[in-house]
């Protein structure tokens, strides 16, 4: 005796609990690690791409992991689709995620690419901090300074930065 079509699964065998179920279970674990705030300055866009590329920069979501379709991390995070799909561009452009036409999105498989985006951010907040000290009047010698004078320190600062 057959099962009425509301007890079948997808796939000829198997209960469509077990279908829901592992579909759920696979879109939860993606899409529950994003948390947007609809009270934050930072565009809805621009805190997707940040918290994909943290997650990717921590080693949290490795490399060829898939990402949550267009439609469901929209839809998870109500936020438009076109929100979703220009953060996943942006991610594209910068190398982390790759989309396959017809299976997705996906982690890039680059295996330097945590390293390469640490880099990336030392070297935005290098520039930042050579900006804030042209600024200061801070010369390129007495950079180096502060630079030789926390080398030489054997104790990890735990505060947050150098003490004057």
């Amino acid at each position: 005796m057959q099962a009425p079509a509301t007890e079948r699964g997808l796939y000829r065998g198997f209960p469509a609990v077990h279908t829901v179920h592992i579909k759920y279970a696979q879109w939860v674990a993606v899409s529950a690690e994003l948390f947007l705030s609809t009270t934050d300055s930072t565009p809805m866009y621009q805190q997707i791409v940040d918290q994909i590329t943290a997650k990717v920069m921590a080693g949290d979501w490795k490399p060829g992991q898939a990402l949550p379709s267009i439609r469901e991390l929209a839809s998870a995070s109500r936020v438009s689709v076109i929100t979703v799909k220009r953060a996943y561009a942006d991610l594209m452009l910068a190398g982390i995620i790759v989309t396959r036409h017809g299976m997705g999105s996906f982690v890039a498989e680059s295996s330097d690419l945590p390293n390469d985006l640490l880099r990336a951010e030392f070297t935005q907040h290098f520039d930042a901090m050579l900006a804030c000290a042209a600024r200061l009047g801070i010369t390129r010698h007495e950079i180096r300074q502060l630079l030789d004078d926390e080398q030489a320190d054997p104790t990890p600062d735990t505060s947050g930065g150098s003490t004057p």
